[in-house]
């Protein structure tokens, strides 16, 4: 029986949450072990498309967006910071951190997936932006962290100053939106069961053991 699971993730980079689900499902993987053999592929989708080149301050822009006092907006960065912790990220975000454009980090991260370090880059992305306070919109600091983990940084430079792979970018954004993603993280595992969320751990363990079961033609209690 195949024990082969492909793993369609869904995501931001500049979203908190599915940073706790991307390590909450690197860690279900973990402890599944031999059980499932996962390849996970990251698919782009843009929480601020229209979002100009500076950026804008993260409290307005929930204020604006979300309707959300600076208190809540506060109360809300606590509960990330804390299951960032859970599952060992560290999130140093604040009231005056900014929100910036990702489409280019998408088009690099669709480049590093045909180079086979298409994880190392996104983790490396978010830690930039939400650990190291960087700006995910800005090209030398996008080529530099495509160097960091083992990719061309010319090859990387030539791709952010042209158009470079932003057609199969925008076509798989609008895939996803097609198939009723309409927030993130959603992971969608062998193109037919989604979770959506920062969810723990073990939803991912009990989800992942149920669709392989169902995958075999068995039954889980």
């Amino acid at each position: 029986m195949s024990n082969s699971l492909k793993i369609d993730f869904v995501s931001d980079v500049s979203c908190p949450w599915c940073v706790v689900g991307l390590y909450g499902l690197t860690k279900a993987l973990d402890l599944l072990g031999d059980e499932v053999q996962a390849e996970i592929r990251f698919q782009p989708f843009e929480l601020n498309p229209n979002m100009g080149p500076d950026g804008q301050n993260i409290t307005e822009h929930i204020t604006e967006k979300y309707g959300s006092t600076p208190e809540q907006s506060q109360k809300n960065r606590e509960m990330i910071r804390a299951r960032g912790a859970e599952v060992g990220f560290a999130f140093r975000t604040d009231g005056s951190s900014r929100i910036y454009n990702t489409f280019d980090a998408h088009r690099l991260l669709y480049w590093a997936g045909l180079e086979g370090l298409q994880f190392n880059l996104k983790e490396a992305l978010f830690k930039a932006y939400f650990t190291d306070g960087g700006n995910p919109s800005d090209p030398q600091q996008l080529a530099q962290i495509a160097e960091s983990v083992g990719l061309d940084r010319q090859r990387a430079e030539a791709i952010l100053a042209s158009d470079e792979y932003a057609k199969e970018v925008h076509e798989e954004e609008q895939l996803w939106l097609s198939r009723g993603v309409s927030s993130v993280p959603t992971v969608v595992f062998n193109g037919q069961y989604a979770v959506t969320g920062g969810q723990p751990v073990e939803t991912f363990v009990g989800a992942i053991r149920q669709i392989m079961s169902e995958a075999k033609g068995g039954t889980v209690s």
